[in-house]
């Protein structure tokens, strides 16, 4: 199975797994699926740890790429394609992460591992 884990599922998968729900942590767990990660992703993370906004992720976002590739998760790039379909979703959600990561899990045909029912409004597979 291949999955798209929201950015909050990456914190919580790296610094608190016990806030994860059962099914995404089987999920992450198990060695088999594919556990992609949006550059998207990295980009909320480095933001909302500049604005004091992730305490305690410091070590995570300095360290993101290498704590990503001992995972074993995909980091996918931010493509043109993607971009675009983010940016023309008809939603009032405004939130640019959520849109990329939306517009990522459509453009690969994954569902998306998050508890965000926001996400909904794009009509993305959401797992949790």
């Amino acid at each position: 199975m291949r999955v798209l884990l929201d950015t909050h599922v990456v914190l919580w998968a790296m610094l608190a797994p016990g806030s994860l729900s059962r099914k995404a942590s089987r999920i992450i767990a198990n060695r088999t699926n594919q556990i992609l990660v949006s550059a998207a992703s990295a980009w909320e993370i480095a933001t909302k740890v500049r604005l004091g906004r992730l305490p305690g992720a410091e070590e995570l976002e300095r360290d993101f790429l290498e704590v990503i590739e001992g995972a074993d998760y995909t980091l996918v790039p931010i493509r043109a394609e993607v971009a675009l379909r983010a940016g023309r979703f008809p939603s009032d959600h405004r939130d640019p992460f959520d849109r990329v990561i939306a517009a990522e899990a459509l453009h690969e045909d994954i569902p998306v591992v998050s508890s965000d029912g926001k996400l909904d409004t794009f009509l993305v597979q959401r797992i949790w």
